[in-house]
């Protein structure tokens, strides 16, 4: 038998790490990250437990890089939906959409991932998290910001702060009302994107552009 070739190595490596980061999501979601251990994740993913640590540091830099990939994911998801558009201010809306309904539909891994960032060890750089940067930023572009590298991080900060608000334990912001002060502030209309049941939650909404 001939020795695989070096590009079927690489995929097999990134398959295996992206296996790694879908097991980490979903045992984090169902189990929570104290009761998630490593071994149940390489199990999970079907891959030796020793790959965890050729591929990550520790379990906490798993987790980022596993719930960056599925940001990243649902992201690109939205953007890309049908109908697809390159309408600056509908993709803008779709991305505020996209990150809030994270927090609505998976709350413990996403209350799980911002109190990890809050903790010593901080923000994660990684390639997925790359990968969500770089479409947040590309998003910014095509609203037509004039200095997309300083209102990225600035969109960046706003919907990292709104998901923290919809998750804070005991006194939790209502979606509705943080999507309204978000799309106010960029101007976006409340019919774009995914809008909730029940229209805006007081004051009103510039009507839709044509």
């Amino acid at each position: 038998m001939s020795p695989r070739s070096a590009s079927v190595n690489e995929e097999l490596r990134r398959r295996s790490r992206e296996r790694l980061l879908h097991a980490t999501v979903e045992l984090v979601a169902e189990r929570g990250y104290e009761a998630t251990t490593l071994g149940d994740i390489a199990d999970r993913a079907g891959t030796a437990r020793g790959l965890i640590s050729y591929y990550f540091p520790g379990k906490r830099h798993l987790l980022q890089s596993a719930v960056h990939r599925l940001m990243h994911l649902t992201l690109e998801a939205a953007l890309e939906r049908e109908p697809r558009t390159e309408d600056g201010r509908e993709r803008l809306a779709r991305a505020i959409d996209a990150i809030l309904g994270l927090a609505r539909d998976r709350p413990r891994l996403m209350r799980t991932h911002m109190a990890g960032i809050l903790q010593a060890e901080g923000f994660v750089r990684c390639s997925e998290q790359q990968r969500l940067a770089e479409l947040l930023r590309e998003t910014v572009v095509r609203y037509g910001s004039p200095d997309p590298d300083t209102d990225y991080p600035l969109l960046r900060a706003l919907l990292m702060g709104a998901v923290v608000a919809v998750l804070l334990p005991g006194a939790p912001m209502p979606m509705a009302r943080l999507r309204a002060e978000l799309f106010q502030r960029y101007g976006l209309e409340w019919e774009r994107g995914v809008p909730p049941d029940g229209g805006p939650p007081g004051g009103t909404f510039p009507s839709p552009r044509q």
